[in-house]
């Protein structure tokens, strides 16, 4: 549809929105920068489709391909390709940023031409880290998109918003720091090649994998976040403005769980392989104890931070598991894991933005006041607890299925997520919204309106889409999978 420049089109077009909204000028223009985002936003999303509609689910070579020269003299191309692992995501991420505009529409009203580019702009450089297949252009856009993040929640966050961006962005940045060192030792051991293709067949001594392993596996692991790197997402989840949140835990923790597909199991087999049990210790740590933790949080923002880290160690245990159902369940577990965590904040939000608080106890009986909005909370908190017929219990199955297969004891700790899950989800579900109206503000606040609805809407098809067919994700991301296990099977050792 649109030629040789898809790529370019899906990364360039909301830099480029984001650049047009800053140009808008101050808030006197809020409107024009509210229409000019959402133009923006729909015509990043629209860009973004023919990667969908165009795409060949019977190979797993890259598709889309753009190549050319960018540093010469060091060998960096500009070089862009997908396959079935980032196009789903790339997909995900320009259809929430749509949301995320709507959702910010009324509620930002200092600086929206800032805010609104700020998500546009880390959208496209998002778009790049998925699409990226020359190493150093990943790590600039890897890096870049912390920037407009950390803006967001330094700006427009709550009170500790300052302290939260801070810790945010050192954690990020220490461990990005040890990734671009292992990228240089792999462009010399590759011949003076900075493509990640090429450094997928470089052979490696043990010695070198293991470092890198650990290398990467803390430059990714932050950003997931695992256990124990995971203390900044809760910091900066409760501080963060809704949409914020919504990005923070639909997309950026994507990229993380990306990096151990793109680089760590097919740069580094032979270590993947020999300190698998490292990655999965740290997983079942994450689904077991975070779990607990998730329990006992007053604060809903925080307790639905701490239940996408139990989440997201689904993600990476599958990865480790080295089947393709442990694989793809991983995948749909990011995928399903983008639309519930944006649910649920965004229905955070909608609280919020009524009653100005985030804590439980000053809720309850929101049903006799908001039936509308409770139906839609209650959708979204039993796909959090993965309840069948939704795309939560999708993923979460086919991980604990493909982990029974290679132990009996991963698969059983794994499950009690869903104990777990139900726990704390539908327990904050209950205090908030069930029972008597006893805070005399809940007894004014109003069900949801237009905007709200089309977003809450947009989210609770796609949450149950998944959850009865999941197939057309399965189909997307079946042979790249195998193609990747395939991969990792053979010893790079020299």
């Amino acid at each position: 549809m649109f030629g040789q420049a898809t790529l370019s089109l899906v990364i360039w077009v909301p830099i480029l929105a984001g650049i047009a909204v800053l140009a808008t000028g101050s808030d006197r223009n809020a409107a024009l920068a509210r229409w000019v985002a959402l133009a923006g936003a729909v015509a990043g999303l629209i860009v973004a489709i023919p990667l969908w509609t165009g795409f060949d689910t019977g190979t797993s070579a890259m598709q889309f391909v753009e190549k050319s020269a960018w540093i010469p003299t060091f060998n960096i191309h500009y070089h862009l390709g997908i396959d079935g692992i980032s196009m789903p995501l790339i997909l995900l991420n320009s259809f929430i940023t749509v949301l995320v505009v709507i959702a910010g529409w009324q509620v930002i009203q200092d600086k929206v031409a800032q805010y609104m580019a700020a998500f546009l702009i880390m959208s496209g450089l998002i778009n790049g880290v998925f699409a990226a297949l020359d190493g150093i252009l990943f790590y600039v856009f890897f890096e870049g998109m912390l920037i407009p993040l950390y803006l967001i929640v330094g700006v427009w966050g709550g009170p500790n918003r300052v302290y939260a961006a801070f810790k945010f962005f050192l954690y990020t940045l220490l461990g990005s720091l040890l990734m671009l060192v292992s990228m240089i030792y792999l462009y010399f051991q590759s011949g003076g090649s900075f493509d990640i293709q090429i450094w997928h067949a470089t052979p490696l001594g043990m010695t070198a994998q293991l470092l890198m392993f650990f290398a990467f596996l803390l430059a990714f692991g932050v950003k997931v976040p695992m256990w124990p790197v995971h203390t900044w997402l809760p910091d900066a989840h409760v501080e963060a403005p809704t949409g914020g949140s919504v990005v923070l835990a639909a997309i950026t923790l994507k990229v993380g769980a990306y990096g151990f597909l793109r680089f760590i199991l097919p740069i580094l087999p032979d270590a993947s392989r020999e300190y698998a049990w490292v990655v999965i210790a740290l997983s079942l740590i994450a689904v077991a104890y975070i779990g607990l933790v998730a329990l006992v949080q007053a604060d809903m923002k925080k307790l639905i931070a701490y239940s996408s880290i139990a989440h997201m160690g689904f993600v990476t245990l599958g990865f480790f598991l080295f089947n393709p159902l442990g694989v793809e369940g991983g995948l749909v577990q990011m995928i399903s894991h983008g639309f519930v965590s944006a649910a649920l904040f965004l229905c955070i939000g909608v609280m919020y933005d009524r009653l100005h608080s985030r804590q439980i106890k000053d809720y309850g009986g929101l049903v006799n006041k908001m039936p509308v909005f409770a139906a839609f909370f209650m959708l979204f908190a039993m796909a959090n607890a993965g309840l069948p017929g939704t795309s939560g219990f999708v993923g979460e199955f086919m991980v604990i299925l493909s982990a029974a297969g290679v132990n009996f004891w991963y698969a059983f700790v794994a499950a009690t997520t869903l104990i777990l899950g139900a726990a704390y989800t539908l327990w904050m579900y209950k205090r908030v919204v069930f029972g008597n109206v006893t805070n005399p503000h809940v007894e004014e606040m109003t069900d949801v309106n237009a905007r709200e609805t089309l977003v809450l809407g947009a989210l609770a098809v796609l949450v149950l889409a998944m959850g009865l067919y999941p197939k057309p994700f399965t189909d997307v991301m079946h042979v790249s999978v195998v193609d990747l296990l395939a991969h990792v099977a053979q010893s790079k050792l020299p």
